[in-house]
């Protein structure tokens, strides 16, 4: 009966190679799930955060008494709004078309599992009671023993029959899932690109408009800082803020 031996050793192998890249595909798709929700959460948090500084700039009092701060502020404001509507729309963008898609692909993964235990349940079943029809095989063929290899050949049948199926669907199916994955993915990460395409192109716009607003003619950004360290110089000199 070495022929059942060669089934089930069989059997056991392809569960092994089956379970590792089942095993590090669901890892994969939950992690990159994951992932994607706190990169997406912290876009909006960083974009929320620029517009509340931008608001607590316009409610500073120097803005009342400066009118070109007040214009540099309220450019600052109009900018920050607009980074944010626009970081809102690509978030909502890759929570349909990336997030939610390898949601999805995530809730499969049970039910394949399941499936997966069904047919190693099915295969302890069968080496059981293969087992159990070999003990009466190789005892003296008296009249009861054969009464019993014919009743335990009877209960293996339908056992193997089930292993079978299980174990033939599985090794149908199995690679088509796997294989199915980049088809799968593909226009998600082509949707998350586009996206992010489509934000910093706007924001390129959005801050160079603001560059153009806030920019001085002939006022570089070493002569900028140049100007605060001379200031700063000047505030330290004050003896309400000298060192005692």
């Amino acid at each position: 009966m070495s022929w059942w031996r060669e089934t089930l050793n069989e059997s056991m192998e392809n569960s092994s190679s089956e379970c590792q890249p089942r095993e590090r595909l669901e890892e994969q798709t939950k992690r990159l799930q994951k992932d994607m929700k706190k990169s997406t959460d912290a876009d909006l948090a960083m974009s929320k955060s620029a517009v509340k500084i931008s608001l607590d700039l316009l409610s500073n009092p120097l803005c009342e008494q400066d009118q070109d701060f007040l214009n540099m502020v309220t450019a600052l404001d109009t900018a920050m709004k607009r980074m944010d509507a626009f970081n809102q729309e690509k978030v909502n963008q890759i929570q349909k078309t990336v997030i939610e898609p390898l949601k999805k692909f995530s809730s499969v993964f049970p039910s394949l599992n399941m499936a997966v235990k069904r047919r190693e349940q099915a295969l302890q079943d069968y080496r059981r009671l293969q087992a159990k029809v070999e003990k009466y095989e190789e005892k003296e063929k008296t009249g009861p023993v054969l009464a019993k290899l014919h009743q335990a050949r009877e209960e293996l049948r339908p056992v193997r029959d089930d292993f079978e199926a299980k174990n033939k669907q599985l090794l149908d199916e199995m690679p088509r899932f796997y294989n199915s994955r980049l088809d799968y993915f593909q226009p998600s990460f082509e949707s998350l690109i586009r996206a992010q395409v489509v934000y910093y192109s706007e924001m390129h716009k959005i801050f160079g408009d603001l560059t153009q607003q806030l920019d001085q003619p002939g006022c570089p950004d070493e002569q900028r800082e140049r100007e605060n360290e001379a200031r700063l110089s000047e505030l330290r000199a004050l003896s309400i803020v000298a060192d005692d």
